[in-house]
């Protein structure tokens, strides 16, 4: 019996445990054996795996974060590493492995598919920025909690009269704020690909305020930077793919806005909130689609490729584009959202 592995690493979203369920069912199906990696890259190194079958994934459809386990973990970071990774590919007896996660993780497998093993990939990331495929599964999750979160946030403003900053994920790219500002009314909308303008903030708030409106909803990326300022940090320690760890950006948004203006501000933080819970119905389809599409590829030796949605299809595109650069944010949807800044 032929033998294919998964692993999921990076952050955890929801549909995950679809796509895992989608290719157990269907790789059992074609007579192969499902050997899960347990917590990404780390578990190929240190040989932590567990055996899937039918009843490890039953009931896995609506649950968010992944039964596997997750870590940032990169084996070409640590010397020795990913000859571990090597030598327990072959030692499990993997004939080839399904790589889910987004471009830290798909990097790791553009590389080892490089390096002569047979690796496929499925894109996962709340922030909708890797490269060759129109959407990530996690991400219409993450953009329906937030925006739920800024519809609450709207009356609670509106009580008290005051400026309401919603600081969400989105370290390069400002996917989640744009999309989830667009659909929650928000009155500015603050994105890494745009430099923030304070000035031009405060301006808009106080134009707003003498038309009758009392209250303000500011969404701002946690990767938005002032024009003349670096990305806010909440520490200069790096992960294991070189990136800082994020944060304060809506805090300083918010002591800027009620220190130029005088009027109160709050600031809410929605942090891991956004990657938790169980995954929309549009995720968990997804998921199952990409999971079902990694097995087609594998069944086909079509390897050093991801499933991808173009459209409405699911096809194959080749992992090396879809890491070489990051998808931000499409302007034109920027820009029909700027219409609702003034």
């Amino acid at each position: 019996m032929k033998k294919v592995g998964i692993l999921t690493g990076g952050g955890d979203c929801p549909g995950l445990n679809p796509v895992i369920r989608a290719v157990v069912r269907y790789a059992i199906q074609e007579n192969y054996q499902v050997v899960g990696i347990k917590n990404g890259w780390k578990g190929l190194i240190e040989n932590d795996t567990v055996e899937l079958n039918l009843q490890s994934v039953s009931g896995i459809l609506p649950k968010g974060g992944t039964i596997l386990g997750t870590s940032r973990t990169n084996p070409y970071k640590k010397e020795n590493d990913i000859e571990k990774a090597k030598e327990n590919f072959k030692k499990i007896g993997l004939d080839a492995l399904i790589a889910v996660g987004g471009e830290d993780t798909l990097g790791v497998a553009n590389k080892l598919y490089k390096d002569g093993f047979n690796v496929v990939g499925a894109p996962k990331t709340i922030d909708n920025d890797l490269n060759c495929t129109d959407v990530t599964f996690g991400f219409d999750t993450a953009i329906n909690i937030v925006t739920e979160a800024i519809d609450r946030l709207h009356t609670t403003a509106e009580s008290h009269h005051r400026i309401m900053v919603v600081e969400v994920m989105g370290r390069h790219a400002g996917w989640i704020a744009l999309e989830s500002g667009l659909a929650g009314g928000a009155d500015v909308i603050l994105i890494p690909e745009v430099p923030v303008d304070i000035d031009e903030v405060c301006s808009i708030i106080k134009k707003r305020h003498k038309r009758g409106k009392s209250y303000r909803i500011i969404v701002v990326a946690e990767g938005a930077q002032f024009k003349k300022g670096t990305m806010v940090t909440q520490e200069e320690k790096l992960d294991a793919f070189g990136h800082v760890r994020l944060g304060g950006m809506g805090q300083r948004v918010g002591d800027e806005i009620e220190k130029r203006t005088g009027y109160e501000t709050r600031v809410t933080v929605l942090g891991h909130i956004q990657r938790g819970g169980t995954p929309t119905a549009f995720d968990r389809v997804l998921g199952t689609r990409f999971g079902i599409k990694t097995m087609e590829l594998v069944l086909k030796k079509d390897y050093g490729k991801m499933a991808s949605l173009q459209g409405n299809k699911i096809i194959a595109v080749p992992l090396e584009a879809a890491v070489s650069e990051l998808k931000t944010v499409d302007m034109e949807l920027y820009n029909i959202a700027k219409i609702f800044f003034g």
